[in-house]
């Protein structure tokens, strides 16, 4: 028994004293940077409201798309939802097909415009800057782990904006 014990508190010192170097050393990634926090709610794939939905984002691709982790609550531990994509509207209409826009995509300036999307965590100013450049985009939204679902399953789906319009051109 004390072979165990003695071997699970090595194991622990062990991991303990790799993550205080691993933060000593810490190096730029991927996952920094998500310090833009909206919240919106989406229209699901069904027709009801899901959400709101915590958006944390960061720019990519030299800003021209804006990248959203999605939370449905902001506790340390709240799992990832979705994916959000923030695109230049010029670029996503000019990529994406009508139908292909209609089904998946929805404006933002639309979406700003219903009074729906809050900036959180910064003054206003920065608030009313961040939701003037959000309303030159176009958004897609990729929902990973279903409403009420245990585990995420493989179900993706495409809710889009509450209010959501179709373009015609």
């Amino acid at each position: 028994m004390r072979f165990k014990t003695g071997c699970c508190i090595a194991a622990a010192l062990s991991v303990m004293a790799g993550g205080a170097a691993v933060a000593e050393v810490k190096k730029p990634g991927p996952a920094d940077g998500y310090a833009i926090h909206v919240l919106a709610p989406h229209q699901m794939e069904d027709g009801t409201v899901g959400g709101p939905f915590h958006h944390y984002c960061k720019p990519i691709q030299g800003g021209v798309v804006l990248q959203c982790l999605l939370f449905t609550s902001t506790a340390p531990d709240a799992a990832l939802v979705g994916v959000e994509y923030f695109i230049e509207k010029g670029l996503a209409r000019k990529n994406v097909p009508l139908i292909q826009w209609n089904r998946h995509f929805h404006d933002h300036e639309v979406e700003i415009a219903t009074g729906r999307v809050q900036v959180l965590d910064v003054s206003p100013e920065e608030a009313s800057a961040i939701a003037q450049k959000a309303a030159g985009t176009d958004g897609i939204i990729f929902e990973l782990w279903q409403e009420n679902a245990v585990i995420p399953d493989g179900k993706v789906t495409f809710p889009t904006s509450v209010g959501h319009v179709f373009r015609t051109k």
